[in-house]
């Protein structure tokens, strides 16, 4: 793997550097730059799993980086000491907030949830990244319907009845999408407020009707998962 450290504080970059070598091991390459422009420059050239951001690199805002970012394959964490912007950061999507002063344990803990995501859910998104080629939207995650997997992408399915396509696979956005969003397909993920009802046909096939009249297929394996979420007794 491979993580790219964007921090303007040279110190700061430097003990960003060493803790994560030594947290991470061998397992993981880290790479580290102190500007957008640089960021920019190495997001774009080189391929990486992880970045740890600052959100005040020499005057500049860190969001104007996080929003592309957060639109990509891979997912991000901010070290910074602007506490009053975690809930915004976390609202765009990333995976941590770790504050500074940090200490070695909480960064190993914010380490941990980008080497195994799949393991995490952080549930505060309401916004998804979308890339277009203007440059890179903000979705309400309110006006998402469904998101279903398309090979290492996700189709997403919006309210208006437009989809777009993210560059995230369907398990790297359950890491930081909100409750509502529940996986009810091995292909699906469904928003629970669009939800009207759970339909079952012969065959043990099952489908949730959303509120637009759109349908959306549920998995055997699902099933009872969905109920529950639903408020549904067995049986019924």
């Amino acid at each position: 793997m491979r993580i790219l450290i964007v921090e303007d504080e040279l110190l700061v970059r430097q003990r960003l550097l060493r803790m994560c070598t030594e947290l991470a091991g061998s397992r993981v390459r880290f790479d580290a730059v102190a500007d957008l422009d640089a960021a920019g420059d190495r997001l774009q050239r080189s391929v990486y799993d992880g970045l740890l951001l600052d959100l005040n690199l020499g005057g500049e805002d860190g969001f104007d980086l996080l929003k592309r970012v957060v639109a990509g394959r891979y997912h991000c964490v901010v070290v910074s000491a602007h506490r009053e912007r975690a809930l915004q950061a976390f609202e765009h999507g990333v995976l941590d907030f770790v504050p500074k002063p940090f200490s070695r344990e909480r960064l190993g803990q914010a380490l941990e949830r980008l080497l195994d995501v799949g393991r995490y859910r952080s549930g505060a998104a309401r916004y998804l990244g979308i890339w277009h080629a203007q440059g890179t939207a903000m979705v309400e995650l309110a006006d998402v319907l469904w998101i279903r997997a398309d090979g290492d992408y996700s189709e997403v399915g919006m309210r208006d009845g437009r989809s777009e396509l993210h560059d995230k696979s369907l398990a790297s956005l359950t890491a930081v999408l909100p409750p509502d969003f529940v996986r009810c397909h091995r292909s699906y993920l469904v928003n629970l407020t669009h939800v009207r009802t759970l339909h079952a046909a012969s065959g043990s096939r099952y489908w949730l009707v959303l509120n637009d009249g759109a349908e959306v297929p549920v998995g055997r394996a699902f099933v009872e998962e969905v109920r529950g979420e639903l408020g549904i007794r067995p049986g019924v």
